[in-house]
């Protein structure tokens, strides 16, 4: 029988010695003996092989109690080495890549499960022996016992259990002076290797993981739409634009687990027509250019889902009565049909505009408000959440390592000084752009102050305004706004309707009105002939 046992003893010289003699004496043969020396204390641990099964231990412990300095003794499971060489080797049969380590000779000293099940053996078959004796590729993992190495070799081994196609990196294994005492080869499946790659660039469903930040009102923003996603009422999300409300509405309807489409479409970039044709539908024949068969709308597409109406607040009145109509029916009719279609998605709208201002306008159905405004969320600024910035930065700088051709670089003090005096309009999404021409931009490891460039720097200089006399006292941000609130005002005197205007300066009209409100600019002043 094996006998493990634990020494404790106040350290001196000879203690090894000691211990050695008593199990001598007694005619047992050491198996294996560790020494740690700590604090003044040395821990001898030994294994012992006694011939006889019934060996008496007290007896035996009571021989190591005539060795001076005894502290303690105790009979244990495993000594330290074997429980360290355990663990190691249930890491490395759980690693999804296979292992396979050599001395300086060549000989295989470790090996994995992934390895062994590649060469339809066990351990004892190939541990111990040279790996020029195996039916491997062995060259670029005997090549690093002289220094070399190699990265993400493609390899075939064919064997009884068939073909393996596979990427192989070799290293060598230096001890503490430098030198090679041996290689080691990481094998990952050529298959598993083009999983892992089309997950990465294949766009996958946004959760809430996928939402960076710390600040408490966006966690509190967070943990609010954890506790609604669960449920089919409508949500609005308030904020302003760059902040991530579609990425907010992506991980509430992931979190819902509802087993539909995502779907979502922007109020504002459509036309009237072609916005009510998306949403609702249209039969065959039902206008000049659409499809015969006719097409289905969104909310049948989005069928068990959910749709995301982003910038609602653009909606035209006439789309907005149709979906009330939806809401309160759970049905559709397409365009030029008699039909009702039966629909179930949840409805999840964005906007960065106040709704209540809009209602009072009349630009915004009240019912309508107060059927998609049951739950509400506001997202924060990026400006109120400044202290998100390296957290947000250090995320998108990750998500750029795949696209540089070099290590991606790190943000240093005084370039995350410079992003947090920024007063950032676009929000995240301007920080996205940043980082990354940043990182671009570099040339060394790290991105300084130098690297960080915003919009308005990197644009040729407006034209001088037409000031107001305050000497170029202003801020850029409100010369800018100055300056293109006098280009809207000129464009609708010169083309006399907002629709004019507006193609008059190349953007749709529901921007030029948008532009309008920012700057308070009355429509019955300028428009002379009373057209809208």
């Amino acid at each position: 029988m094996n006998l493990k046992i634990k020494l404790l003893f106040t350290d001196r010289i000879g203690l090894v010695a000691d211990t050695s003699a008593v199990i001598a004496g007694r005619g047992l043969n050491i198996v294996c003996m560790e020494v740690v020396r700590k604090n003044n204390e040395a821990r001898v641990y030994v294994e012992v092989e006694a011939a006889e099964d019934d060996l008496d231990k007290e007896k035996f412990f009571s021989l190591f109690r005539s060795i001076d300095e005894l502290v303690q003794i105790k009979q244990i499971r495993f000594l330290p080495n074997e429980e360290k060489t355990n663990r190691f080797r249930t890491v490395l049969d759980n690693m999804s890549d296979g292992v396979i380590s050599v001395d300086r000779d060549g000989t295989v000293t470790t090996t994995n499960r992934i390895v062994r099940e590649m060469l339809d053996c066990d351990e004892d078959g190939v541990v111990g022996k040279p790996v020029r004796e195996l039916d491997v590729p062995h060259e670029n993992l005997l090549g690093c016992l002289e220094g070399g190495k190699a990265d993400n070799v493609k390899q075939s081994l064919i064997t009884r259990k068939g073909r393996y196609r596979y990427i192989s990196t070799c290293k060598p294994i230096r001890d503490a002076g430098g030198r090679v005492i041996g290689a080691v080869e990481i094998v990952r499946d050529m298959q598993e290797v083009k999983k892992m790659a089309r997950s990465i660039s294949e766009a996958s469903p946004a959760d809430f993981s996928d939402i960076v930040g710390k600040n408490r009102a966006v966690t509190e923003a967070i943990a609010f739409a954890q506790k609604i996603a669960g449920t089919d009422m409508s949500v609005s999300i308030y904020g302003a634009s760059g902040t991530g409300k579609e990425l907010f509405a992506r991980a509430i309807h992931a979190a819902g687990k509802r087993p539909g489409r995502f779907v979502p479409v922007n109020c504002a970039a459509l036309p009237e027509n072609l916005l009510e044709s998306e949403l609702f539908g249209y039969e065959g024949g039902a206008f000049t250019g659409g499809r015969k068969e006719g097409k289905a709308g969104l909310f049948e597409i989005a069928e068990n889902g959910t749709v995301f109406l982003d910038e609602v607040a653009e909606m035209p009145l006439s789309c907005q009565a149709k979906l009330l109509r939806v809401i309160q029916e759970r049905a559709v009719r397409r365009i030029g049909g008699t039909k009702e279609i039966a629909v179930n998605a949840r409805i999840i709208t964005a906007t960065n505009r106040n709704l209540d201002r809009q209602v009072e306008k009349k630009r915004f159905r009240q019912d309508l408000y107060y059927r998609i405004n049951v739950l509400f969320l506001h997202i924060p600024p990026l400006g109120q959440r400044t202290d998100d910035i390296p957290l947000l930065a250090d995320h998108f700088l990750f998500r750029l390592a795949g696209k540089l051709e070099k290590r991606v670089p790190e943000l240093t003090n005084a370039a995350l000084d410079r992003l947090r005096s920024h007063d950032w309009p676009g929000n995240v999404r301007e920080l996205k752009n940043v980082i990354e021409r940043a990182a671009f931009l570099s040339e060394n490891g790290t991105i300084d102050a130098d690297a960080v460039f915003f919009s308005h720097e990197l644009h040729p200089a407006l034209p001088e305004r037409r000031g107001n006399g305050s000497g170029g006292k202003s801020s850029i941000k409100e010369q800018v706004a100055e300056f293109e609130s006098g280009i809207i005002r000129d464009a609708l005197r010169k083309n006399g309707s907002i629709r004019k205007a507006a193609r008059a300066l190349a953007i749709s009209h529901v921007g030029l009105m948008k532009k309008m409100e920012k700057y308070g600019i009355e429509v019955e002043r300028l428009v002379t002939n009373g057209k809208y």
